[in-house]
């Protein structure tokens, strides 16, 4: 039951237990309560609803509520709805028993085979609809890309997609990969597994969908070879999921190159349900324990300190904590520093992530039209993220440090990734380097003990810290950005500001095979670019100048051809 205090609405949601599931034109019907209501058996002129209270029809429960909202001065209807997932199913049906997530007598499966066995919607049909509609796309773009696989039947089992804009972004976004794995088509009870990444301004970058009819490694597996196919076989240096054991043994499969990772994010949303009933007063003491466990540098204080934990709660003998531990390669940062994760363990990127995805679900789309659906949001992500480019590159970027090597990467990287490495530079400020026959050691200037150590290679421009803040980020890290001021080096070494963080677009991906045979035009070329923003920026007349010039400019280099999409793979990262 849910009140509605803008319409003085009671409504009432009808149960599927005992009637037929709705198609997907009849998603929501309401009835109004008629002005003369006769109560069942159950009711009485004075009975009040309390929590608990149970009803032997639906009939009898409307009646009753019918009569309980007239005496009180407000209407009620009856609402039918596809109502919620069954994950949420699942979990109302734990705390209503009062069990730990797992202990139920059936699982999600059992579930979802029952609910599939009410639906009217026929998937055959559906399914034959929605590869027509991907060979229409297919026969006005041929750079859409799409694969199917049929049972032995011939029904539709599995499918996936890309789009040619995402596949232009993998190009060069496509080091570190989100395999999205959490959502269904609830209408259709279909897992859903999405490919994203983070572009160079720090945005969500759309990557692939799949489509599929189990949840199981031969499922993922076939959804991973579709992925790599659609990508020329280029394998993501990194690729976070879920905790989903199929998933992990189906990436292990074909992507055995990937450093594979759980997403922190889908961990943490799980902490309320594992932990809450479990430490009581406790939990928020907890969670602060956690994330400065899971924040630590070196494996030996996080391992160290995981135990305190567990001694301090009294946690040995719970399963959450033990499961957690078993995994800790998989989450834990101490254990991920020298892989390059694009910043996408962090919470802000996994909610915008998350805002995108949810962008496209529907859990009332038709099965034809949710391709489609994914293109519009795709297409609209793509100019949102064209105007947020734009508005990043007008803004006047704020120097602090007075630094020649603050200076020279704020004309070569994006104002999101130039803000990163600002923020480095401006704590370097607070470290002293001290040098040592093999490197540098480097500490806070508050701190007698400890540091962070430094080996720099002058004469090859090779630098590196033992935070593995570069390794980990693609930004260098205060550390050794104090020892290249100490060095009175000017300028960050080449190596040390990636073509994937630099001001380029997607469309000019064609950069990362032609770099080291124009490198010095294409740097020359971004130095104009940051000056022109900075100069048209100042007035507003000189901006209308400077659009209506570059508009002309682009419409002109536009009509030049360019080369096929499909480039050589090339390691960005390096």
């Amino acid at each position: 039951m849910m009140s509605e205090d803008a319409d003085q609405l009671l409504v009432v949601y009808d149960d599927h237990s005992d009637q037929r599931s709705l198609s997907l034109d009849e998603t929501s019907s309401t009835e109004e309560s008629p002005d003369e209501t006769k109560l069942s058996l159950e009711t009485t002129n004075d009975a009040v609803p309390y929590i608990g209270q149970r009803f032997a029809t639906h009939d009898a429960a409307y009646e009753f509520y019918s009569e309980f909202a007239k005496r009180c001065g407000f209407s009620i209807r009856r609402h039918r709805t596809e109502g919620i997932s069954v994950q949420q199913m699942m979990r109302l049906m734990e705390l209503e028993k009062c069990v730990e997530p797992g202990y139920l007598p059936f699982t999600e499966k059992d579930v979802r085979n029952l609910l599939q066995s009410f639906r009217k919607v026929d998937l055959e049909d559906e399914s034959i609809d929605l590869l027509r509609m991907c060979r229409n796309i297919k026969d006005k773009d041929h750079n859409f890309q799409f694969e199917f696989k049929l049972d032995p039947n011939g029904r539709l089992e599995n499918i996936a997609w890309s789009y040619a804009s995402s596949i232009q972004s993998y190009e060069v976004f496509g080091d570190a990969v989100v395999f999205d794995t959490t959502h269904r088509l609830n209408a259709f009870d279909m897992p859903l597994g999405i490919w994203v990444g983070v572009n160079n301004y720090g945005m969500p970058c759309f990557f692939g969908c799949a489509l599929l009819r189990e949840e199981n490694l031969k499922s993922y597996s076939w959804a991973l070879k579709a992925f790599l196919g659609f990508m020329n076989g280029k394998v993501p240096q990194t690729i976070l999921t879920d905790q989903t054991l199929c998933v992990r043994e189906a990436i292990a499969m074909e992507m055995p190159a990937a450093k594979h990772a759980y997403c922190i994010w889908l961990i943490v949303a799980k902490f309320p349900s594992w932990f809450n009933a479990v430490l009581g007063e406790r939990y928020n003491e907890w969670k602060g324990e956690f994330y400065r466990l899971y924040n630590l540098e070196a494996i030996e204080d996080f391992e160290m300190g995981w135990r305190d934990m567990v001694n301090s709660f009294g946690l040995h003998t719970n399963r959450h904590i033990n499961t957690l531990f078993a995994s800790r390669t998989l989450w834990a940062l101490p254990y991920l520093r020298s892989h390059f994760f694009a910043g996408m363990t962090t919470t802000g990127h996994s909610k915008a992530i998350n805002a995108f995805i949810q962008r496209f679900l529907s859990a009332q789309t038709r099965l034809a039209h949710f391709i489609e659906q994914v293109a519009v949001a795709v297409d609209f992500k793509d100019q949102a993220g064209e105007q947020q480019t734009m508005q990043q590159n007008l803004q006047n970027i704020c120097l602090k440090t007075g630094a020649p090597m603050e200076s020279h990467a704020a004309s070569i990287l994006t104002p999101f990734a130039f803000s990163k490495l600002q923020e480095q530079l401006v704590m370097a400020a607070h470290y002293a380097s001290f040098q040592l026959e093999d490197g540098f050691l480097v500490r806070h200037h508050t701190k007698l003990e400890g540091g962070r150590k430094v080996y720099w290679v002058p004469r090859e421009g090779i630098i590196s810290c033992s935070c593995h803040h570069f390794e980990f980020s693609g930004i260098l890290c205060r550390h050794a950005l104090r020892v290249l001021s100490t060095g009175n080096c000017f300028q960050i070494p080449e190596r040390y500001m990636p073509l994937r963080w630099r001001r380029i677009n997607t469309s000019a991906k064609l950069l990362q095979n032609t770099l080291s045979d124009h490198a010095e035009r294409v740097q020359l070329l971004q130095g104009m670019v940051s000056n022109l923003v900075t100069e048209s920026a100042k007035s507003k007349d000189r901006l209308d100048i400077a659009v209506e010039h570059v508009s002309i400019l682009l419409s002109r280099i536009r009509e030049h051809p360019v080369p096929s999409a499909r480039y050589a793979r090339t390691d960005l990262f390096t």
